[in-house]
């Protein structure tokens, strides 16, 4: 894990993310998972996985959310520390500032993406990855039934870990 810290110190000085990061947003060093299961594709046609227990638990919480009439769809799943540092600097390009961006994004070795446990969701009735998710039938599903497969939403309104509001993102919590 040592070499692991080391490189994401050296991406957050690339990225000019400040040594601070990690007390300022209450976040955890996650580890990027090598052993991964395919579940399938996003909604835009890209191949997704999880860990082996995040995807059976994903396959029972979609057929009995299917059964009920309800459909989720994934934005993502699985994304590797080169990609959370390539999705950063596509940001900064844009013209955000990096603290602007941290707020909605957690830095390289810091999201639960890396873990093979978080899923990003949407549905038909929003656009992707935005608020408006949180008045969907798929989301409204979610709170009533994903802690049956131990998912959990990972930054509800107001959390503590200084992270936006995300109602599309949950998180396999019993990896």
């Amino acid at each position: 894990m040592l070499g692991y810290k080391k490189r994401i110190i050296l991406i957050h000085h690339e990225l000019g993310i400040p040594d601070s990061y990690e007390n300022k947003y209450a976040l955890k060093l996650q580890k990027e998972e090598t052993k991964l299961v395919e579940i399938g594709n996003d909604i835009y046609g890209r191949l997704q996985r999880l860990i082996p227990l995040a995807t059976s638990a994903w396959a029972e919480m979609k057929e009995h959310a299917q059964k009920e009439g309800v459909t989720l769809n994934i934005v993502s799943a699985f994304r590797a520390v080169d990609k959370q540092r390539n999705i950063i600097y596509m940001i900064l390009g844009s013209g955000q500032t990096i603290s602007e961006i941290l707020k909605v994004c957690a830095a390289p070795g810091y999201s639960e993406h890396h873990t093979g446990r978080a899923v990003d969701f949407t549905s038909t009735e929003c656009e992707p990855l935005s608020e408006e998710f949180e008045n969907t039938e798929a989301f409204i599903w979610l709170n009533e039934n994903a802690k049956i497969y131990s998912f959990r939403l990972s930054y509800p309104k107001n959390n503590l870990l200084g992270i936006a509001y995300e109602p599309w993102h949950w998180a396999y919590s019993q990896a």
